[in-house]
């Protein structure tokens, strides 16, 4: 149970930092052009058509640096399923311990600019990991045999009172009314 409620306490930090913290922004960006966000810079190295298996898209690759070390390329997509004939967009992500960073391409604004959205979300992996830990700590109570035992008595307990005849007690004893 200690490890449950570690858990717990997990995603409550994460949860709370995730929003006390989190950054985004919406810019107008041409290939080649770059952003700054919490510490990171995001540049637009070029967006193409691109085709899956159920959809047509545009695809933006993002090259993402912190200082002078490249961190991650992000693709990003605006998809649209050939059946519905609906826009999606689909984010990328890297994901790190103590941050997650999410890029999502919108719409062309003409002259080869685009509508790029980026987040900064701190501590989101501790969301997942104190669930994580809270599943664990499930698993390990449910397979202690001391709760087992405990509620094998309570229904023995239970069961000899239901079995007593009226008017004793669970141990034999004559109960006075």
């Amino acid at each position: 149970m200690l490890a449950a409620h570690l858990g717990i306490a997990a995603f409550v930090v994460g949860v709370t930092l995730v929003k006390g913290y989190e950054m985004e922004i919406d810019a107008r960006m041409r290939p080649g052009e770059t952003i700054e966000l919490a510490g990171y810079t995001f540049r637009l190295d070029g967006v193409e058509a691109a085709r899956g298996p159920n959809y047509d898209a545009v695809r933006g690759t993002v090259s993402v640096s912190r200082g002078s070390r490249a961190l991650a390329t992000l693709h990003p997509e605006k998809r649209v399923y050939r059946v519905q004939d609906n826009p999606m967009t689909e984010a990328a992500i890297d994901s790190g311990f103590t941050r997650d960073l999410y890029v999502a391409l919108g719409d062309s604004l003409g002259d080869g600019a685009w509508l790029v959205r980026v987040h900064y979300k701190p501590f989101v992996s501790w969301i997942w990991g104190g669930c994580l830990v809270m599943a664990l700590g499930g698993l390990l109570a449910a397979t202690d045999r001391r709760y087992r035992s405990a509620a094998r008595r309570e229904r023995e307990g239970a069961y000899s009172a239901a079995l007593a005849p009226a008017g004793t007690a669970t141990n034999g004893r004559r109960i006075r009314p």
